[in-house]
């Protein structure tokens, strides 16, 4: 009941039907957005799985489907600011070589990604995860 009552004031006017009923979340603790992203995921009455993907990276064809699912290519979602974009000399490279990167340095994979029943978004800014809650 506590699910449905978030659920109906975070969201007025959507059926409980419509709405996502599970996601997962591919997360850094020290990201103030993906921190918040995941508390308006448990807001809207998920309890998300949590894939800190520091720790545990995707693997290649498997970010590369987050980014095909996402509508994204990989020039759309690596942090160019990290160190590591410039120490590899990234500004010009493929979107492949942008993918390897990735896989091989998931510090440059930005976050936070979130997929649903209803879609996969890269969350930022953090109010952009309601399209597919």
């Amino acid at each position: 009941m506590v699910q449905r009552s978030v659920r109906a004031h975070l969201f007025p006017g959507c059926r409980m039907s419509d709405m996502a009923n599970t996601a997962t979340i591919y997360h850094n603790q020290r990201c103030s957005t993906s921190r918040t992203v995941l508390g308006l995921i448990r807001d809207a009455g998920i309890e998300p799985t949590v894939v800190k993907y520091l720790e545990t990276p995707p693997s290649r064809d498997g970010l590369r489907k987050l980014l095909d699912d996402a509508g994204l290519k990989p020039s759309e979602a690596i942090r160019k600011k990290e160190a590591v974009f410039k120490e590899l000399g990234l500004a010009d490279a493929s979107e492949d070589e942008l993918l390897e990167a990735m896989v091989d340095n998931p510090i440059l994979i930005e976050r936070p990604i979130v997929v649903t029943d209803r879609g996969t978004v890269l969350a930022r800014p953090a109010a952009k995860v309601s399209d597919i809650l």
